[in-house]
């Protein structure tokens, strides 16, 4: 069916937002093993002109699919918003259609972003790929996210797998976090799985202020001021995260100060207080357009 609600499905999915790696692609299909009422269903979608077009019709498969590429979002009207600042104005030019690609599971996205720390696209979209594989449960040929009881019982390196288990040849371990190249990311990544199975609900944090759950997520481990705004803005749509790090931090001061030299934290405060319910796309908009655009590499320099 065509959901006649404008996109870039090829922009959006590998646009490097924290949610989750890329939907795996056949030709012009995306597809993906997702959790509809507890159950995995497979989605596959392709681009159709400026739509989706989903193989299912089911209502609630969906209003999944509708949060996942946030459809309801008016883009249209945030481009009229980017027209209006004269800073912001090119844009959509560059970005056209690219919308949020929110978390079907945000325990994933919380250990996506802890994993996406100093480290590339690349690299930690195939760690978390290669976490589903190893302890996700799996349907076709796809593999959904471990829950996070699953998680916290998985070995961290290699010499901690051989002195627990029963292999009896430590080059042949391969059941554990570091396997998986997150280095020095695993027991960060075990800790938050521990805490997610046994002292802190994730669900709540749909139900809290933004400062609430902005603290709440910088009390998990490996999670700082950036990540957390991944977490909540990827996670779980909380629109006013402005998830900053130096190449926002470059980006903003090159728009709005001149060049002059500010902190990251003015950065995020500045872009919250700037773009209010609108910081999260202006954000993923900015990263986009200054790599698109040229800017990237004139700010290198």
């Amino acid at each position: 069916m065509i959901i006649k609600s404008p996109i870039n499905l090829d922009l959006t999915i590998n646009s490097g937002q924290t949610s989750q790696p890329p939907w795996i692609r056949e030709g012009d299909c995306f597809s993906n093993a997702v959790l509809v009422d507890g159950k995995p269903v497979i989605f596959k979608v392709r681009q159709s002109g400026n739509y989706i077009d989903f193989n299912l019709n089911d209502k609630t498969a969906v209003s999944k699919l509708n949060y996942i590429f946030d459809l309801d979002f008016d883009l249209d009207k945030f481009y009229k918003y980017l027209s209006n600042n004269a800073e912001l104005a090119d844009m959509s030019k560059f970005c056209n259609g690219l919308r949020l690609f929110l978390a079907p599971d945000p325990f994933e996205c919380v250990i996506s972003s802890i994993c996406s720390a100093n480290n590339s696209i690349k690299r930690w979209t195939k760690s978390v790929s290669q976490i589903r594989q190893k302890w996700g449960n799996r349907h076709q040929n796809y593999y959904t996210f471990p829950q996070s009881d699953d998680l916290a019982k998985a070995y961290l390196d290699d010499e901690e797998e051989f002195n627990l288990s029963n292999i009896s040849d430590i080059e042949m371990c391969c059941n554990n976090l570091k396997d998986c190249g997150v280095g020095y990311r695993a027991p960060y990544m075990r800790r938050a799985s521990e805490l997610f199975s046994h002292e802190m609900d994730l669900s709540q944090i749909h139900e809290m202020s933004y400062d609430e759950a902005f603290e709440t997520m910088l009390k998990v481990p490996g999670v700082g001021p950036k990540v957390a705004d991944c977490i909540l803005l990827y996670g779980f749509n909380f629109r006013q995260a402005f998830p900053s790090d130096v190449w926002i931090k470059r980006i903003v001061s090159y728009l709005y100060f001149d060049g002059k030299d500010i902190s990251v934290p003015k950065v995020r405060e500045f872009g919250m207080e700037e773009f209010g319910d609108n910081a999260g796309y202006v954000q993923l908009y900015m990263f986009h357009y200054a790599r698109k655009s040229g800017l990237m590499e004139k700010l290198k320099k």
